[in-house]
C-alpha cells in the first residue's frame, strides 16, 4: 500500500492490486483504513467511492488532487510499470 502523499491528515494512495483508470485512495488518520474515498484521477476528478469522509474532507482532497495530478500520475505509472 505505497503512500504518494499526506496533507491535513489525510493519506494519499494506491493498493499493490489497483487497477485502471489511475485513481487513488484518500484514507483519514494513521492505522487501519476505517474512513476513506477513492478518486479516480483521469482523464477527469471523479469521486467514486466515499466511506466516511466529510464534505470539507471531500472537497479538500479533490483540491489536493488536482493540483498534485501529475505527481499521482507520474508514482501510478513508476509503481505499476507503466
Amino acid at each position: 500500500m505505497p503512500t504518494v502523499f499526506s496533507f491535513f491528515g489525510l493519506r494519499f494512495l494506491f493498493f499493490s492490486n489497483d487497477h485502471e483508470p489511475i485513481h487513488v485512495h484518500v484514507v483519514k488518520g494513521k492505522g487501519a483504513v476505517k474512513e476513506f474515498a477513492i478518486f479516480q484521477v483521469v482523464p477527469d476528478i471523479n469521486l467514486i467511492e466515499n466511506n466516511g469522509l466529510n464534505k470539507q474532507e471531500l472537497r479538500l482532497a479533490e483540491m489536493i488532487i488536482e493540483e498534485n495530478s501529475d505527481t499521482i500520475q507520474e508514482r501510478w505509472n513508476v509503481f505499476f510499470g507503466k
